[in-house]
């Protein structure tokens, strides 16, 4: 057991659930905590089969797993996975919100239900998942943390993306929110974010796609999910960090692309 988490959960081992983690980033930022220690609570919802072998996986390698499936645009289903989830382990110490849909929609055929589909998914499940979660860490002494995986372009929009951008968008007011509403309930509970740049490329993208997004950092390197999973893990085991967005884009947030522009400096 590391001594940072030990610090920060006690000599229990702890349990984080990770949702949307069948699969992508979600999968390896479990993967992460599984190695770290922690006992991985994955979550699915059309991806069973794929959570199912994840846990088999993770139970092979001495991980104490399980899966749990759950439609989070429904507060109903995210409740009952809580009690399911704490029922299972005896708590829940770490939640990370990672689970979300993404899709362009362009101005020209942007309807309300696109609007309402993104924020059902990616701002009000973030919201229900963790309050659900979080009277649960209220009422453990040692408390616990959440964090929301957010996205770089909220600093930096791209076009076509209105619906999504402001689904996402909205949880860097709501990470801050949360961390006060929750710290007043139990001073130990933290709300962080990430906020990662591109990690993956689409399937099939081509050699110039990949070295634009080089391109477009300051350390001149693809990112990779490795680096969104060591950002939560030291979000979720820094006691005295909350309420913060930390992007994990390689600087492109801050990076025009030019280091001759003077916008830069």
């Amino acid at each position: 057991m590391s001594e940072a988490r030990r610090r920060t959960f006690g000599e229990i081992a702890p349990v984080a659930l990770v949702t949307g983690s069948a699969k992508r980033v979600g999968r390896v930022i479990a993967e992460h905590l599984a190695a770290s220690g922690y006992r991985i609570a994955v979550h699915a919802n059309h991806s069973m089969d794929e959570a199912n072998s994840f846990v088999e996986k993770l139970r092979g390698e001495g991980t104490e797993a399980q899966a749990f499936q759950a439609d989070l645009t429904e507060e109903s289903a995210i409740r009952e996975m809580m009690e399911k989830v704490h029922w299972y382990f005896g708590r829940i110490d770490v939640l990370v919100n990672s689970a979300s849909i993404f899709h362009p929609t362009p101005l020209e055929s942007l309807k309300v239900e696109d609007v309402e589909a993104m924020f059902r998914m990616n701002t009000f499940s973030v919201l229900h998942c963790s309050k659900w979660a979080g009277l649960r860490m209220a009422n453990q002494t040692t408390g616990g943390a959440i964090v929301n995986i957010i996205d770089w372009s909220v600093e930096r929009p791209a076009t076509d993306f209105n619906a999504y951008i402001a689904s996402k968008g909205a949880l860097v007011s709501l990470t801050r929110s949360l961390a006060i509403d929750l710290a007043k309930r139990n001073p130990w509970i933290r709300v962080n974010a990430v906020l990662p740049g591109q990690v993956l490329l689409p399937e099939g993208s081509s050699e110039a796609k990949r070295q634009a997004a080089i391109d477009a950092t300051l350390v001149k390197r693809q990112g990779e999910p490795d680096d969104v999973a060591q950002a939560v893990r030291f979000l979720i085991e820094s006691p005295f960090i909350t309420g913060v967005s930390l992007p994990v884009d390689g600087g492109r947030t801050i990076f025009s692309g030019n280091f001759d522009d003077p916008s830069v400096h």
